[in-house]
């Protein structure tokens, strides 16, 4: 009795160790996802009419699922104190919808990848070319450190990256960080589905015994 007792403690804290360390990686997702979306430079980019929103969506999913994950992680922390296997089951079934919203963000950030930075490109070539938006441009100039497109190079500053190259690396180090974190923290959720499977069992067979 006192070694499922004891053995019954041990399973209860390494699954409130685990879970609070869920809750910490949920918090950096939702950390890492309101800094893409509310960073001054990628706003300043995206902020004219008729701008692209396409980028946003992966962001948006990030702080969805960012805040998804907190929330289970806390829930998580309740159910394994309070060894409730309804809590526990639960929180398995909502680390299948989350683990299918960062996988989501990921291949979203990998697959459309192109896509975003062509449509960013198209939207500043516009913009360039017909010179309708000054402060946009300034910005794009400003921010990215660049000037111009291939088609028509900016006269003042003739040794200058085009802006169309300056888009593209951009919005690659924005998008690598939306796919790695979805993909990253979604392999981590397997591994919390699995562990949690184990210790919902060792729960169950350990009242059993008792």
């Amino acid at each position: 009795m006192g070694k499922v007792e004891g053995g019954m403690k041990c399973v209860k804290y390494l699954l409130f160790v685990f879970n609070f360390i869920f809750w910490l990686m949920g918090s950096l997702v939702l950390a890492v996802g309101l800094w893409l979306r509310f960073d001054p430079e990628t706003v300043s980019l995206l902020n004219g009419d008729g701008a692209p929103d396409t980028f946003f969506i992966g962001v948006y999913i990030l702080i969805v699922a960012g805040s998804l994950v907190m929330l289970v992680g806390f829930f998580g922390c309740c159910g394994a104190v309070r060894e409730s296997q309804c809590l526990l089951g639960s929180f398995f079934a909502c680390l299948l919808i989350i683990f299918g919203a960062e996988v989501a963000a990921g291949v979203f950030g990998f697959l459309n990848k192109d896509k975003i930075i062509e449509d960013v490109q198209n939207f500043y070539s516009n913009a360039y070319n017909d010179n309708n938006n000054g402060t946009l441009i300034n910005s794009y100039h400003k921010v990215l450190n660049c000037c111009g497109t291939k088609t028509l190079p900016c006269t003042d500053l003739p040794e200058s990256k085009d802006c169309e190259e300056g888009i593209a690396e951009f919005f690659n180090s924005k998008l690598y960080i939306i796919g790695y974190v979805g993909v990253g923290i979604a392999g981590v959720m397997i591994i919390g589905m699995i562990f949690s499977m184990v210790l919902c069992c060792a729960i169950r067979n350990s009242r059993e015994v008792i």
